[in-house]
């Protein structure tokens, strides 16, 4: 591994920063509006989002392993911030964070990252699609020109409160709205290099600040409204609220720390394949979880990589990590001398740019072709979306998981084999396990050719296929017979205790050497040894039994 501070070497920051400041700047400008937009998303500060830019930015493009990803608040998080934050508090965001980075070392150290990559596409874009929809939904009252409403725990709640309102909306906030939403969309599909929401922040910006001076006809509520003056600070104590260790924190932490690291290896592959490089996967989870308990102990928010941002961060010329390093150092920079202006920010501009990121985060075409190959992890995936939005992200992402694995497992439990069929020295039939049933001649030589692994997942299932085999002489092949374990081993002894016990001949074939290993370990492989019933092939076998050589 590589010094992290290579980058910055004397010798080379000079050119670094040449080749990579204009992609650092573009990736800063619309860091800003979005770190806003999505910290409010979670239930925090502003300030607590762009202390997040800075600070895990920084961190991860020094220590991580990929020399793309920005690093950041991310839609991924919010809906899990957002119900931690009611039932804790604000104070509590910036524990997370750090608890979080801790359980990501944890990982890191023992290396359980890459089972996390385990975890079913169908189930993340599930995750990411119920999120979205609280991401969208729950900010709608910006929207609107709803303010001062009652704040309940659910998000359904939250709706039959904003529907009790609904008289109070505010039709100059909604034409707002519709019309940044508008523009963010046209902006990106007929001018895509124009990064939108810097152009739809700044006109907001521009609206809000003629409505506080009393130049426009319509008033709208701004983030000067809602939170008071605007002070842009590098490190922000907010007064830490450790939360209550309960089983809900831990879980929280788990998810987080889940989330984040799926979501960085994710972008870094994709950054990958767009500039034909590799990502470090063990540096990038230890950068992640430096950078957010740097970010917590800052003040900040648990982070992960964002990926609209690394993706505009390629496009817009990054030729390593200086990019992303210094996009952290331009955030600050252009914070720290107009983040007061940011205040008169309208809250249905910042609605319009959280529905913009919202629908964004949703990949459409996974979903026409999850729709189309896989019906069952469709199904799953909606599952896993409903029940994020009517109860908790963290039951949908786990009961999501757990429902895939037993679905996976299920399909693990069904034997697989080759199954050939002989009768007076010709082949009659070459059948699976599956298709077993539609040959009643079941032949005088069964060779049985069992595919995959043999374990305590299946071994019932193959139990059953050979037991309603009718041969005289069966042959066994483990030619494909990839792992094998206890269960799976005391299933083949009682197979062949009772097919012998029948007076049917059983041979053996192609015993890999780690397979034959653990055989060896039972008296009847040895027995079988011993009376000549195991062969290199199976090929060996039948030429034992008197079939002519080919």
């Amino acid at each position: 591994m590589s010094s992290p501070l290579s980058f910055l070497s004397p010798r080379t920051v000079g050119r670094q920063i040449g080749q990579n400041w204009k992609s650092g700047v573009t990736v800063s400008l619309v860091s800003i509006p979005l770190s806003v937009s999505l910290a409010i998303a979670a239930g925090a500060t502003p300030v607590m989002g762009v202390i997040t830019a800075i600070w895990a930015g920084i961190v991860a493009s020094i220590f991580g392993g990929s020399n793309y990803n920005i690093i950041g608040p991310t839609g991924a998080l919010s809906g899990v911030l957002a119900a931690a934050s009611f039932r804790y508090g604000v104070g509590a965001l910036p524990v997370l964070a750090v608890l979080s980075g801790i359980l990501i070392f944890v990982f890191y150290m023992l290396r359980w990252d890459r089972y996390i990559i385990f975890i079913p596409s169908a189930v993340t874009h599930g995750f990411t699609l119920g999120l979205a929809f609280i991401i969208a939904v729950s900010h709608l009252n910006f929207a609107v020109g709803l303010t001062e409403l009652h704040v309940h725990e659910h998000l359904t709640d939250n709706m039959i409160e904003s529907f009790r309102h609904i008289g109070d909306v505010s039709w100059p906030a909604v034409g707002l709205f519709a019309v940044s939403l508008a523009l963010l969309f046209l902006i990106l599909k007929y001018m895509p290099r124009i990064p939108s929401p810097i152009i739809v922040a700044a006109g907001g910006l521009a609206l809000g600040y003629a409505a506080s001076m009393g130049w426009s006809p319509w008033q709208f509520e701004t983030l000067l409204t809602t939170y008071g003056t605007m002070r842009m600070q590098i490190i922000a104590f907010p007064g830490f609220q450790m939360p209550p260790l309960t089983v809900v924190l831990g879980q929280s932490v788990i998810v987080i720390a889940t989330v984040a690291i799926l979501e960085t290896l994710i972008s870094a592959k994709v950054a990958d394949a767009m500039t034909n490089t590799r990502h470090d996967q063990r540096r990038e989870v230890f950068g992640l979880a430096l950078a957010n308990i740097i970010s917590g102990l800052a003040g900040g928010l648990p982070a992960t990589a964002a990926h609209a941002r690394t993706t505009l961060n390629v496009k817009s010329g990054a030729h390593s990590r200086m990019s992303a390093f210094l996009n952290s150092v331009f955030v600050f920079l252009i914070a720290l001398m107009f983040f007061t202006q940011f205040q008169y920010l309208p809250l249905p501009v910042v609605a319009a740019i959280l529905v913009y990121v919202a629908i964004r985060m949703v990949e459409k075409d996974h979903w026409l072709e999850l729709a189309r190959l896989d019906r069952t992890m469709f199904i799953v995936a909606m599952l896993v979306a409903v029940t994020t939005v009517l109860w908790d992200p963290i039951v949908g992402l786990m009961a999501g998981s757990v429902v895939a694995l037993l679905i996976f497992v299920q399909h693990l439990s069904i034997g697989r084999s080759d199954i050939t069929i002989h009768r007076d020295r010709k082949v009659i039939g070459r059948l699976s396990a599956s298709t077993l049933h539609e040959q009643q001649d079941h032949g005088d030589v069964t060779v049985y050719r069992f595919a995959g692994e043999l374990t305590y997942f299946n071994a019932e299932s193959h139990t059953h296929s050979i037991k309603r085999l009718t041969c005289k002489t069966l042959i066994l092949s483990f030619r494909n017979l990839f792992f094998l374990d206890v269960d799976g081993l005391h299933a083949l002894g009682e197979i062949i205790a009772e097919r012998q016990a029948q007076d049917i001949n059983v041979i053996l074939t192609a015993v890999s050497a780690s397979n034959r290993k653990m055989l060896r370990k039972t008296g009847w492989f040895r027995q079988m040894e011993s009376d000549s019933k195991v062969f290199d092939s199976s090929t060996d076998a039948l030429m034992y039994l008197g079939f002519p050589l080919r």
